[in-house]
């Protein structure tokens, strides 16, 4: 059973999810939260489906290229997060679940406008980026039991550090009274890069033929727009660009009186904030950095060799323990650590995306 049907229709699922999830928050219908929450359900359910059917493929594929590994460790090797299709498919997995854990848990809807969007933008990135959606050999660096540990625990904590991102983005809209607080400037410009970063991988995706899809997305990605062959194309993306953080920054304000009409409460947005990293630390401290390092000990020789992905999940520890600190030993509430928790989620972007764009080292075979 092939997965592939299974995964296109989560990833319809979730893309329809997020659309419903846009218009429930401009509108405030119930009607149309509920077919946001159901539609993500859906999507969730034939994403898992999905994911259980690639990983049973990826178990006789492997077991028949070493019909002498054990059942545990054919298990353990064959588990689909090898490179990177697989992993951005099961980070959006785990946003999601992580999303409906807290949308059920708060019985409010209203952050799945901000978290799904995540989702489609991860979505996105894997029908522009080129990568093989084929399962393949596992390659030496990848043959080890550590694999599923270190992979699945780092995942589950970029997921919460996304939740607490749009708990964040979403906190500060609520907060701020004027668009001259640098706390506004500062969310309206991230969210506004998002969007086109969004609407520009879409316009690639329209752009793009089937067989260029085949390369390498440094080849193409933001090639229709940003970073286009035409001069004229690109100084009309910028001008474009610039003029849309404009506009979301001159008409933010009016999120904060959607999310005041929905029962939410900056208090709310700020203990779920809080709540997603206290949970995304642990996960990415333990998988990420102490099982990364054993693990790279075990395959190169050194627990540390400054490698560009190191050095960068060393720093995203760094603003996360960050964000701990301040709000634990300094008393930080509100603007301060929210900002903080924007800047962790960027830099786990760069992390595990913009490393494998523009840097090279010993993680690049989880490059496209």
């Amino acid at each position: 059973m092939n997965s592939a049907l299974f995964f296109d229709i989560s990833a319809g699922a979730y893309i329809a999810g997020m659309v419903f999830y846009v218009i429930y928050l401009a509108f405030r219908n119930k009607t149309t939260g509920m077919v946001a929450t159901s539609v993500t359900i859906f999507g969730f359910f034939s994403q898992s489906t999905a994911f259980l059917i690639r990983w049973v493929n990826s178990y006789y594929y492997w077991t028949a290229s070493n019909p002498l590994s054990g059942f545990i460790e054919s298990l353990l090797r064959a588990a689909p997060l090898r490179n990177l299709y697989e992993s951005l498919v099961f980070f959006v997995w785990s946003l999601i679940l992580i999303h409906l854990i807290i949308e059920f848990m708060y019985k409010n809807r209203s952050l799945g406008a901000f978290v799904t969007p995540l989702a489609a933008l991860a979505l996105l990135f894997i029908n522009v980026s080129g990568t093989s959606q084929e399962i393949q050999p596992l390659i030496p660096a990848l043959q080890s039991n550590w694999l599923l540990f270190h992979v699945l625990l780092s995942f589950l904590g970029y997921a919460a550090f996304g939740v607490s991102f749009g708990a964040a983005v979403a906190y500060l809209a609520m907060v701020t009274e004027s668009r001259r607080e640098k706390p506004y400037i500062f969310w309206s410009i991230i969210v506004g890069i998002f969007l086109i970063v969004l609407i520009a991988m879409s316009i690639d995706f329209l752009s793009i033929t089937v067989a260029q899809r085949k390369e390498f997305i440094q080849n193409y990605f933001l090639k229709a727009t940003l970073r286009s062959s035409s001069g004229g194309i690109v100084a009309t993306s910028w001008v474009v660009s610039i003029a849309f953080i404009f506009i979301v920054w001159r008409f933010g304000l009016g999120i904060k009186k959607i999310l005041t009409s929905l029962s939410i409460t900056p208090g709310m947005l700020d203990e779920i904030t809080y709540k997603s990293i206290a949970i995304g630390f642990p996960l990415f401290t333990i998988g990420g950095l102490i099982m990364g390092a054993i693990w790279a000990n075990s395959a190169w020789g050194k627990y540390w060799t400054w490698d560009p992905k190191e050095t960068w999940s060393l720093i995203t520890w760094f603003v996360y323990a960050l964000y701990i600190h301040a709000r634990f030993v300094a008393g930080w509430r509100g603007k301060k650590v929210a900002i903080l928790a924007v800047v962790g989620f960027v830099a786990v972007i760069f992390t595990y995306l913009g490393v494998n764009l523009v840097l090279s080292g010993l993680h690049a075979y989880g490059s496209a």
